[in-house]
């Protein structure tokens, strides 16, 4: 044996039964040692739930109790199955197994269809969203892509909770759930898409599932055969089973009990697919005789980050929060959970980006950092804000914001309006820069208010919106700016975040990030409207919303800062508040006269303390209220606040100065392979000019130079404004 074998790359097989229970705690160990009967594993976030289970089924098969091809562990996704399967190999269970519900149906039904249907198994569909499109267009409903996902996501619910065509729309109402369209045209499309896939003789992913129950349900002998095979189950993620799985999993199991589910209804987090806790909790009463053991040893998060998670569901309510886990952490001690108030959207990204920045300098693996957020239509101002910092970021779980289709075809249509926006008579009453976006992308689908309910049509409003909303920025940045200039801006931004991004900090939505863990989280957009959702109206929606939330924070090991912003984008009016579910559990939040407070660009960190003090933090100077240098004024215009001064006071811009900036920018620029903004904006060369600072701290005062800048920058910007020539031109670094 090679010293490779005994890294832990390639750990040592136990070589015996009881070895295989080494280093299992208490209840870990109870979990392994249950081989009989039903057994019901409540697990907790962090608490070592498939250590458990895979010990679990490896003890029974090395001790001779349980026969390997016996055995099937289910769970939700290939990742989780497979690494399911690793761990079975490396504790010597080999031939168990470890698969998907819908990859064991399919290997039952490919094996049983010619002696129970007989011919061949129908062509499984990859992606049923084009037969979705042919039904639509053979019942005359037309559908733009939005709505066709949503309605391809409404039939695949309609299957998974075993509805047929014709009770769907009492289903939906009886469910809450909000149609894309009218529930009897969703109802029409679903039969059409039937009848398609029948006439050409194709099935889809949730055929799978119907097909193989039905094949049980009708042929005794089939299902008999797959019941001498398969004698023992576990299921993981149990509380994410729909009603068609758990009916699958009976017909498994016929009328014996050997069955091991594992799951923690507080993580319940996909009830819109049709998951629901009901069989986790219910299970007692269906198995009186069940072995209930409950998993709270957290191995993953310090005891900070547990205290916040256990808060949360501490003010749940409803059925999953009566059974609730509290969790224990087994980590040393580790920092607090960063509370931080920012005035405004841009400034949020920018502080986290700064954050990051200063961890990855600091030592900290850029993989073991993420950003977490609840729609996918914030990770642009994300992918913005790190790529300035030039952070490598990777998007999990949806695309870039500007590889988006509907963000690819507004492009289009805003560079079509910039270069023949004079014969476009959508814009004869398009005065501004932010009314001609407008006019443009309302024919892409956006709208002053957004589409009720959440899916596919949501979510490409909110893409449609944030550029609705850059559009509106850039305009009060740049006084005067055309839909050329922002064409260009878009282009800029989008070439920005094409860079590598391996080993890079993760962006994610919270159902993404579902399974997953780091050393660093950052949960940003932590505010009423976000978190919980806008359309989150039901108890039961607010509380879904509730568990997201939970399930972000135990996604942390030690380091958790959670943020909000006061306002939509700079200058805008603060009305927005922190999340309801943050109360009571961040300082300030459950006394009187609390102690949150709105802070500058960079925001006011606050830890909480042991004691309750609030921990010293660096802080940007403050920006509010700003004045203009000319006249005196309050500034609230985002692009004023960079040059302080009014857009209509005089400039003293040295012109020279300013020049030599931008060249020595476009130098920079070129070498880090950025865009030129990315050095220094225009405004902020500007601001530069007008003031022409003499040392660093006259430097840092202007907008738009932070400290990374700064330290970067700094020397070469105030040798230009002491008038040498040729600074940082001719150098190599």
């Amino acid at each position: 044996m090679t010293a490779a074998t005994h890294s832990t790359l390639f750990p040592q097989v136990p070589d015996s039964a009881d070895a295989v229970l080494e280093g299992l705690d208490p209840e870990q160990r109870e979990v392994a040692t249950a081989l009989r009967g039903p057994v019901c594993v409540l697990a907790g976030a962090g608490t070592g739930k498939t250590r458990a289970i895979t010990h679990r089924i490896a003890y029974g098969v090395r001790a001779g109790i349980l026969q390997p091809s016996s055995v099937l562990a289910v769970t939700f996704t290939n990742r989780a199955a497979g690494e399911m399967r690793g761990r079975l190999r490396q504790l010597g269970a080999v031939g168990v197994q470890a698969r998907t519900f819908h990859s064991a149906a399919l290997r039952q039904l490919q094996y049983f269809w010619p002696k129970a249907i007989g011919g061949s198994l129908p062509r499984l569909v990859d992606r049923k969203i084009q037969l979705v499109a042919d039904a639509a267009a053979a019942c005359r409903i037309r559908l733009d892509r939005g709505e066709l996902r949503d309605a391809t996501a409404e039939i695949e619910w309609s299957k998974v909770t075993q509805t047929v065509p014709a009770d769907y729309a009492l289903a939906a109402a009886k469910a809450g759930r909000e149609a894309p369209r009218d529930p009897a045209e969703i109802a029409q499309l679903y039969a059409a898409y039937e009848d398609l896939k029948r006439g050409r003789g194709v099935i889809d992913f949730e055929d799978v599932l119907l097909l193989t129950v039905a094949v049980l349900q009708d042929r005794h002998d089939v299902a008999e055969q797959v019941r001498t095979q398969y004698q023992h189950f576990v299921v993981d993620e149990y509380q994410d089973v729909s009603p068609l799985q758990q009916r699958l999993l009976e017909l498994w199991l016929g009328d014996r009990d050997d069955l091991c589910v594992v799951g923690d209804a507080s993580q319940t987090i996909y009830s819109f697919t049709g998951a629901t806790p009901d069989h986790l909790l219910d299970f007692r009463g269906r198995h009186p005789g069940a072995t209930v053991v409950k998993l709270v040893r957290d191995y993953r998060s310090t005891p900070q980050v547990v205290h916040l998670a256990n808060g949360l569901l501490a003010q749940a309510r409803g059925r999953a929060a009566d059974h609730r886990l509290e969790l224990v952490s087994q980590r040393p001690a580790g920092p607090e959970p960063v509370y931080t108030e920012y005035t405004d959207e841009p400034a949020e990204a920018e502080g986290a980006a700064r954050r990051i920045r200063e961890l990855i300098d600091s030592g900290v693996p850029a993989a073991e950092i993420a950003v977490l957020f609840r729609t996918n239509s914030q990770s642009e101002t994300y992918e913005q804000a790190l790529a300035d910092a030039g952070v490598a970021y990777q998007l999990r779980g949806a695309e870039r914001f500007f590889d988006r289709p509907e963000v690819r075809k507004a492009g289009s249509s805003l560079r079509a309006a910039a270069r023949f926006g004079g014969n476009d008579s959508l814009l004869d009453d398009a005065v501004d820069l932010p009314s001609q976006v407008r006019a443009v992308l309302s024919g892409e689908g956006w709208t002053p208010q957004p589409p009720a309910g959440s899916g596919a049509v949501r979510e490409r409003w909110e893409s449609l919106a944030a550029l609705v909303n850059l559009a509106q920025d850039f305009a009060a940045a740049r006084a005067g700016a055309t839909l050329s200039d922002l064409v260009t801006e878009l282009d800029e931004r989008a070439g920005a975040q094409h860079a590598p991004t391996v080993q890079g900090v993760t962006l994610a939505s919270l159902h993404s990030a579902k399974g997953l863990e780091w050393d660093v989280v950052f949960l940003v957009g932590v505010a009423e409207g976000m978190m919980p959702i806008t359309y989150a109206k039901t108890d039961e929606q607010i509380e879904e919303e509730r568990r997201l939330l939970y399930v972000g924070v135990t996604r942390a090991r030690a380091h958790l800062h959670l943020s909000w912003a006061l306002a939509r984008s700079p200058g805008g009016r603060p009305s927005r508040r922190p999340s309801r579910f943050l109360k009571g559990l961040r300082p300030g939040s459950g006394t009187a006269g609390g102690r949150t407070a709105a802070g500058g660009p960079g925001g006011v960190e606050r830890g909480f303390g042991r004691g309750g003090a609030v921990a010293a933090v660096p802080r940007r100077t403050q920006r509010t209220p700003a004045r203009c240098r000319v006249c005196g004024r309050t500034l609230t215009d985002a692009g004023e606040m960079k040059l302080m001064r009014c857009e209509d006071c005089p400039s003293d811009m040295d012109e020279g100065v300013y020049e030599r900036l931008r060249e020595w920018r476009a130098i920079q620029a070129g070498r880090s392979g950025q865009p030129a903004f990315c050095v220094f904006t225009d405004k902020t060369l500007m601001a530069i000019a007008e003031s022409v600072p003499e040392d660093e701290r006259e430097l840092a005062r202007i907008p738009g130079v932070g400290a990374r800048k700064l330290n970067r920058y700094g020397a070469d910007v105030l040798a230009i404004c002491a008038g040498q020539s040729g600074v940082g031109l001719d150098e190599d670094g």
